[in-house]
């Protein structure tokens, strides 16, 4: 499928269908972190980059299979919000299925009306608020012109105000950079303007094409815990485990994975044992195959994890 992908292994939504919407890469951000890679050409402007029937068909063909989905999730290759046509997508989804369906966003379009409006029928939405503070908003989120903090900010507290749905927004730690006291204290005053169901601390544990983004220590976890407690519920989600499972072409559906992030080696393994379980050979032939095919290639970062992205990725 072309839009659509898994189901796969979330660490908030259990088995997730993927619904992408988006041209990679097209978003307005250019987030230091981000697993896509570098922004090139910042997109601010709405479209329906693909016809919006092509991509119900998809995820009403993926409904149909049988596969174990617990969420449909609208996360595109950039920002979600975009598409224009979302809305639509969304509501017509959910004629479809009794699946609650999910949207990730960066956020930074919710301080148009037109947007907010879209998302009202979604089960859950997850905005991004990474930064408390101008200074440290522009450092992480390096956003297009005139999509400043003070916007961001004002955009995600008016769609708290008129949607009823989990609001549960996502922190991005980063070592040295949003872990210390004082930077977590002004994102839980940001976070009492936007008022959020739920905080999800997220960590950048897939590799980033930029230098400078590690892990967190524990004490920079437990001290966001504690500080952004005070402000909603914390949850730190726990890896899910990816699962190739009722997949018809392992090569194909790795490939439409890895065109959305990296895959850890270690996963993709596991995955692979439970297909052809007490098999270790046959694993090393699909590696094989895999690799051989052309279409990956494999990264190994300085802690010694290898990850798996497209064999035209730009990183390493």
């Amino acid at each position: 499928m072309k839009h659509v992908f898994g189901p796969v292994s979330s660490k908030r939504l259990g088995q997730s269908l993927g619904v992408d919407v988006l041209p990679s890469k097209s978003c307005t951000w250019n987030c230091i972190y981000c697993q896509l890679g570098r922004t090139k050409e910042y997109v601010t402007r709405r479209r329906e980059f693909f016809p919006k029937e092509e991509v119900l068909a998809e995820i009403r063909a993926a409904v149909e299979s049988g596969a174990a989905i617990d969420w449909i999730t609208f996360v595109g290759s950039g920002e979600t919000t975009l598409y224009k046509g979302l809305g639509w997508l969304i509501r017509e989804t959910r004629k479809l299925t009794a699946i609650p369906v999910a949207v990730i966003t960066n956020g930074s379009l919710l301080s148009e009306e037109e947007v907010r409006n879209e998302l009202l029928e979604a089960d859950a939405v997850l905005p991004s608020l990474n930064a408390g503070s101008p200074e440290l908003f522009e450092r992480i989120d390096r956003p297009a012109p005139g999509f400043d903090y003070r916007r961001h900010i004002d955009g995600l507290a008016a769609f708290r105000k008129v949607y009823g749905g989990k609001l549960w927004v996502e922190v991005m730690l980063i070592r040295g950079v949003n872990d210390t006291a004082e930077a977590l204290q002004d994102i839980a005053g940001a976070l009492r303007e936007v008022k959020p169901d739920t905080v999800h601390i997220v960590l950048p544990t897939r590799p980033s094409t930029e230098p400078g983004v590690g892990l967190p220590e524990e004490a920079g976890v437990a001290r966001a815990r504690l500080i952004l407690s005070g402000v909603a519920k914390v949850v730190c989600p726990a890896k899910g485990s990816m699962s190739l499972k009722n997949t018809q072409d392992v090569i194909e559906t790795v490939s439409a994975i890895t065109m959305r992030h990296p895959v850890q080696e270690r996963e993709l393994r596991h995955a692979l044992d439970e297909l052809v379980p007490d098999d270790p050979d046959q694993v090393e032939r699909m590696i094989e195959a895999m690799l051989g095919s052309g279409r990956f290639k494999t990264l190994r970062l300085a802690d010694g994890e290898i990850y798996w992205v497209q064999a035209s990725d730009t990183r390493g």
